[in-house]
């Protein structure tokens, strides 16, 4: 279908563009964030039903034996999200003798008193615990955000606000003119209200009342019901599974939140690094975008890593508005003989930008003065 691009296929698109065709780019990185290895598949590659073929592909194989044979005893930790966390895949990470570290899927949670502190700042506390599996052999650790608990509470109240307003306005129609009556019309409409509310819905009990001669429903009831070990019960709290079981609570933690960093960067690698859109037709051309956007996030990861070891742990997106204050401007005069001085230069930086400047070794004033006479 695609002519000149080998790559190209109609997949799916979190931005609803399926009139596009897409390419999909992996990429294997350190534990630092830096790029190791990239490779460019088609665009209808589906990331939770691929892992095992991107990693052979991405993989680093020597071609010395000695070193294969280390590599096998020292294979790397695999980090992943949910989205691509499936059972198969972590089974074949297990097979395969690799080491992993995900959020799980389940729906149990849980959490500790026990529980160590691993991330304390004056925003939010992130608390930990870890407990073994009986049944898969695998370290679980249950983590517990306070910033979270605030935002998943926020949420579900908005919901429940809105359900228990919805059941409310269902039972005054009731006894109202022109307004739903009969009880299996009442029912559906119930079912509707869960289906749109099922964040919300899950937790009550909804009963309704019916008169057996006109067949209408005459009372809508409803309760919270409690519940255990749900995200009602234990707001806030997530759970992680590995199969490394020497680690602590801590560096397990900080691990995964690396993945959570590196997601923000690549927003930024998506908008504007220009890895998307692609207008590109060909696929040597397309490979040449995709080459020069990785180097790009090769050089603001490596901007952002000479910061972070000096205590300079903003975002990208957070640097960029840090930066912004600073410009390059053109000073324009007029003598009294009628010639124009054209004076260009930079503003000078602000303390925090001169921090950052100090930090990554570079000119606190970017570019010489120019003048120029006209």
């Amino acid at each position: 279908m695609f002519k000149y691009n080998e790559w190209a296929a109609h997949g799916k698109s979190k931005e609803k563009r399926s009139d596009c065709p897409l390419v999909t780019l992996g990429l294997v990185l350190d534990g630092s964030g830096f790029p190791k290895r990239s490779k460019v598949f088609k665009g209808n590659a589906v990331e939770s039903k691929t892992l095992a073929e991107m990693i052979r592909e991405l993989d680093h194989q020597s071609g010395d034996k000695n070193q294969e044979v280390l590599y096998e005893k020292t294979k790397p930790l695999i980090v992943m999200d949910a989205g691509i966390a499936t059972e198969k895949n972590v089974s074949w990470l297990k097979n395969n003798n690799y080491r992993y570290l995900v959020v799980s899927r389940k729906r149990h949670r849980e959490f500790s008193g026990n529980a160590v502190v691993v991330r304390k700042n004056r925003d939010y506390t992130i608390k930990a615990y870890k407990k073994i599996n009986e049944e898969t052999g695998e370290v679980e650790l249950y983590c517990h955000s306070s910033q979270r608990e605030k935002k998943e509470k926020a949420i579900m109240n908005r919901f429940t606000t809105r359900y228990e307003g919805a059941l409310k306005k269902l039972d005054a129609g009731l006894h109202k003119k022109g307004c739903i009556k009969k009880y299996d019309k009442v029912v559906e409409s119930i079912g509707r209200l869960k289906q749109r509310y099922s964040k919300a819905a899950k937790n009550y009990l909804v009963t309704i009342e019916k008169d057996e001669k006109s067949g209408n429903a005459v009372e809508i009831n409803w309760e919270q019901k409690s519940s255990t070990h749900t995200e009602s019960s234990h707001p806030g709290v997530y759970c992680l599974r590995t199969n490394e079981k020497s680690w602590d609570e801590a560096l397990l933690w900080r691990t995964y939140t690396m993945l959570t960093d590196l997601e923000a960067v690549f927003r930024s690698l998506k908008s504007e690094l220009g890895l998307r859109p692609v207008f590109h037709q060909k696929t040597r051309r397309v490979s040449a975008h995709l080459f020069i956007s990785i180097l790009a996030y090769h050089l603001v990861h490596r901007i952002r890593y000479q910061l972070k070891r000096k205590g300079i742990c903003s975002s990208w997106s957070d640097l960029r508005k840090q930066l912004k204050g600073q410009y390059r401007i053109t000073i324009s005069m007029q003598c009294k003989n009628g010639e124009m001085i054209h004076v260009r230069k930079s503003t000078y930086p602000e303390p925090r930008q001169q921090r950052i400047y100090d930090v990554l070794g570079i000119s606190r004033n970017p570019g010489r003065i120019i003048k120029k006479v006209v």
